[in-house]
């Protein structure tokens, strides 16, 4: 879980950090190795110019590495107004901005200590590799520069959407295994078990993240305890929030061993967590629908993503929050959203917001008719449910029959071609 945490911070300042002293150290090491192994290889270059051409080097990478800086900037401030203030972060770790600012400083660096090593003990000469080096990292920044600005096509909103639902596609992958409607949805029973620990978040108001599950098993293990978490991961837990429940346990576990297998932060991640995606695409969907904007083409565009979520979710086993160890003795209750849950996220705040707009609105009676043919038959009552409660709000928004005959209609482009 540490080397999760670190992992996820390490873009912030370590790569930056590694580029500096890597420059530095070979900027002033490198010319005294050059005048002891290779004492004759010098560049033909005179002093004045490999002066000059070090500094201009030097004053343009400081240039560059605003203009990265200016960047980062427009891409933060544009998601956050355009898309949802949830992207900024995601955006501002991307390591591409880290590779560049490390690769302008590192350029910027070592041109300045290379100076060093020009006409060494008056020798009037300047090094060969040193020299060449200098004009590899040159030839690396801009090739970086034009990379960071191909990477602005990211603010596109199609990347964006396409972007997000990667990230909750993967998280699908790795959380949920294939439905198998021959299973039985698995539960846990506490009741008669003695509550004998409880572990409760002190300090300010923090997100779930992540949680070792193996790491909570083997602790409830060998405890002879079950472990019940109060939050689920995604929740934000304040002062005396119950973190998590321990029951039944022979020996009591240690708080800090419990504590460092829950990953809390500032913000919610997509590690554990397939509803941050479908959150952040209802996030654009509904910021496009709201009367500033206007633009239910992108709400269509958040709902072909969600859409795709959604099948993925409805073909995997939802029920997953027992966890048991090697005897198959329940050890660990995690709290899941459940089928219904993932809907209502999906749907309600689009279908409130978008409940004026013929498009989308027949988007949405596409989107429930796919599902409802694609799913397995446990997941059809949710959305014969929501199929309703659109009709419903058609009926609602739109006064004359001609429209909501329109409105009802299924059309997987919102306005385009209708069933």
């Amino acid at each position: 879980m540490l080397s999760k945490r670190f992992k996820r911070h390490f873009n912030t300042w370590g790569i930056l950090a590694i580029y500096a002293a890597c420059a530095l150290a070979a900027g002033l090491t490198l010319p005294r190795f050059e005048d002891r192994l290779f004492p004759g290889l010098f560049t033909p270059m005179s002093v004045g110019a490999a002066t000059a051409i070090y500094s201009s080097i030097a004053a343009g990478m400081i240039t560059l590495t605003s203009i990265v800086f200016s960047l980062g900037f427009v891409m933060v401030q544009f998601s956050a107004t355009a898309y949802s203030p949830r992207l900024v972060p995601w955006l501002a770790r991307d390591p591409v901005m880290s590779h560049a600012l490390g690769i302008f400083t590192s350029t910027f660096l070592y041109a300045i200590a290379a100076l060093a090593g020009v006409d060494r003990n008056g020798s009037g000469k300047v090094p060969f590799v040193s020299a060449w080096i200098v004009v590899v990292m040159l030839l690396a920044s801009v090739g970086i520069l034009a990379v960071l600005i191909q990477r602005i096509g990211l603010l596109q909103i199609n990347r964006m959407l396409v972007f997000t639902g990667d990230q909750g596609r993967a998280t699908i992958e790795t959380v949920y295994p294939p439905f198998d409607s021959s299973s039985v949805m698995e539960s846990a029973d506490t009741t008669d078990v003695p509550l004998t620990q409880t572990v409760l978040h002190r300090g300010s108001p923090c997100s779930i993240q992540a949680v070792d599950i193996a790491a909570l098993v083997d602790l409830a293990t060998r405890s002879q305890a079950i472990i019940k978490m109060a939050a689920a991961v995604g929740d934000t837990v304040v002062e005396s929030t119950p973190l998590l429940q321990v029951f039944g346990a022979r020996v009591p576990i240690n708080e800090p061993d419990l504590r460092d297998h829950i990953e809390l932060g500032a913000e919610r991640t997509f590690e554990q967590d397939p509803k941050y995606a479908l959150r952040l695409l209802v996030d654009i969907a509904i910021r496009a629908l709201s009367p500033a904007i206007n633009d239910p083409t992108t709400a269509v565009q958040s709902l072909d993503q969600i859409e795709d979520l959604l099948v993925r979710l409805g073909e995997r086993r939802l029920e997953i929050g027992v966890f048991r160890d090697s005897t198959g003795t329940t050890r660990l209750i995690v709290p899941f959203p459940a089928w219904g849950d993932l809907l209502d996220l999906a749907f309600d705040e689009i279908c409130m917001c978008g409940a004026n707009s013929m498009q989308v609105m027949r988007r949405m009676n596409a989107l429930v008719a796919d599902l409802t043919v694609r799913l397995p038959q446990e997941r059809r009552p949710d959305l014969e449910a929501w199929a309703a409660r659109v009709k419903s709000t058609i009926s609602r928004s739109f006064v004359s029959a001609e429209e909501r005959a329109e409105a009802l209609r299924e059309d997987r482009q919102g306005l385009g071609a209708c069933r």
